[in-house]
């Protein structure tokens, strides 16, 4: 029987078990998206995870919109990631680099006024998070088909950066409602040229994306994240089973090391689905570990292994309080709660404090 514990070989990579860190954004980098001193404690703890997944991380400023985020778009942010990425090496683990591109969700204050790049002519709803505070979106203006290779570049800029800086592998952001899902579904993609219209013109960015970051950094170093089955940050599609089939088939043909799945359930902690879960036809037409992500416990977690649902599980806000998870699941010990309040915090309170089995919450 396969265990949480269990090891399994992502491509490349050899995972020491199946409990991995799902992406989570944590606000500690710089107002000029360096990666910060703190972050190589902080990763370095959590460490004993199967593989981490970092937190999205732009690949440029057109992508990046968001508060003190890291990005990996230039020579110092990659000097600044070394560390961290030594650290958790240093400790036994492996890192792979999450690529982002946020589309319609960066505001233009991070554009110096410019509009946001999206499918499509279309505003995000709700609002963005600024240096200054809450601001409603900005409608986006169309990505041309003649910007395509810039933003291929971008991707492939990225990859090498990430490589560059030791992570292990990558991770393209093609969920949540982000840059490549606002081409995936029909809910937020009006074009009507060769990116628009049938699900293949759909899918098209995605795998020329993928392509390009597989030819950068090797097709057994990289993976995506997807997020199927329901509407996030505005963006839902009418019929995201045929869709996402597709997409996992394509993905599939390329031959990337992993697919990770954001599936929350009707009643999610954390956002709600309105479609069942996809992962059963994705996982059909994927020939390559597949890993599921949202509101997983331990035994959820292990049944989904035993079924073979999944080839592991990712977790992210228990990652986020218990920084040795891999052991409190193996021993069934109790979990300590994350304070929602200091997610996106700067300073280390809320992030390098939680208290490992045994020990104290430092004070």
């Amino acid at each position: 029987m396969t265990t949480l514990s269990d090891p399994i070989r992502i491509g490349a990579i050899e995972a020491k078990n199946r409990v991995f860190m799902a992406p989570l954004t944590r606000g500690r980098a710089t107002a000029q998206h360096v990666p910060t001193p703190i972050m190589v404690d902080y990763y370095r703890q959590r460490a004993s995870a199967g593989l981490i997944l970092t937190e999205a991380t732009g690949i440029s400023q057109e992508g990046l919109g968001w508060p003190f985020a890291p990005g990996i778009w230039s020579d110092e942010q990659v000097e600044a990631w070394k560390p961290i990425v030594r650290a958790v090496h240093e400790a036994g683990g492996k890192i792979v680099c999450q690529l982002w591109h946020m589309g319609r969700i960066v505001h233009p204050d991070f554009l110096g006024g410019a509009k946001p790049v999206s499918a499509s002519a279309t505003t995000a709803p709700d609002a963005a998070h600024t240096y200054e505070g809450k601001k409603p979106y900005a409608e986006a203006r169309p990505l041309s088909v003649d910007e395509i290779p810039r933003l291929l570049a971008d991707y492939d800029r990225a990859a090498r950066n990430a490589i560059a800086a030791g992570f292990d592998g990558v991770q393209i952001h093609a969920a949540n409602g982000y840059l490549i899902d606002q081409f995936l579904r029909d809910g937020s993609n009006f074009r009507t040229d060769a990116y628009g219209g049938s699900i293949e013109n759909r899918i098209r960015l995605l795998t020329e994306v993928t392509r390009t970051v597989a030819d950068a950094v090797g097709r057994d170093r990289t993976g995506v994240r997807l997020s199927p089955n329901g509407a996030i940050q505005g963006v839902d599609d009418s019929n995201p089973e045929a869709l996402f089939g597709a997409a996992a088939a394509a993905l599939s043909k390329i031959g990337i090391a992993f697919l990770e799945l954001r599936e929350p359930g009707p009643n999610g902690t954390f956002g709600t689905a309105n479609h069942p879960p996809i992962a059963p036809t994705m996982k059909a037409a994927f020939d390559g570990p597949l890993i599921l992500n949202s509101d997983y416990d331990g035994p959820r977690a292990q049944t989904a292994l035993e079924e073979g649902q999944a080839d592991a599980v990712a977790f992210g806000r228990p990652f986020i309080a218990n920084p040795d998870l891999p052991e409190r699941l193996a021993k069934h010990a109790p979990l300590n709660k994350d304070e929602a309040k200091t997610w996106y915090s700067q300073g280390p309170e809320g992030y390098v404090d939680y208290p490992a089995l045994g020990t104290a919450k430092a004070a």
